[in-house]
């Protein structure tokens, strides 16, 4: 947790770190999937480990392990740039027709700021998420957990550097994940 020495820098970089995120999930929401990309890091690393029912005493194995597991995803720009030109085709079998996604985010908490809140150029934070898709007539998917995003300002503008998201469900009965999280 970030020890803030300036209450009032933190709460501004807090605000412009929640006004970034929501920006975000509008970029997402209006399908605008190509400038959604340009607020990634050419470097980044979008992860989504599986979730496990594990025995009291037995967290540590509750998620899948970074490169060891199977994981939903372990990606980078290079494959999220494909995946959005898929999608954007128009005969993407699993978004013809276009889901309808909205993305809520909460209980935003800077954990980290590099190298201080007036000035950092790099923050670590955590937040909670709902993600709810409706597709055709008859198909809803409610999608909630945690992420753990690393951000770095490139040219005065955040950019999501890294992304790790932590399902609440192990069990995902979603048709498919072609949405971003």
């Amino acid at each position: 947790m970030v020890v803030a020495n300036d209450p009032l820098a933190m709460l501004l970089l807090k605000q412009d770190v929640e006004t970034f995120l929501y920006h975000e999930a509008n970029l997402l929401d209006d399908r605008r999937y190509e400038e959604w990309l340009d607020l990634l890091a050419d470097d980044i690393r979008y992860w989504v480990p599986m979730r496990r029912n594990v025995k009291f005493g037995e967290l540590e194995r509750e998620f899948t392990r970074e490169g060891q597991d199977i994981n939903w995803f372990d990606e980078g720009k290079t494959t999220l740039t494909q995946r959005v030109r898929q999608i954007l085709t128009g005969v993407h079998w699993a978004e013809e027709p276009l889901s309808r996604i909205s993305h809520l985010v909460t209980n935003v908490e800077v954990t980290d700021a590099k190298p201080s809140a007036a000035d950092a150029t790099e923050v670590s934070l955590r937040c909670r998420f709902i993600i709810y898709r409706n597709r055709v007539a008859t198909e809803t998917d409610i999608l909630v957990g945690r992420r753990e995003d690393a951000l770095r300002r490139v040219d005065g503008e955040w950019r999501i550097a890294q992304r790790q998201v932590f399902l609440d469900q192990n069990v995902l009965l979603a048709k498919n994940l072609t949405f971003f999280f």
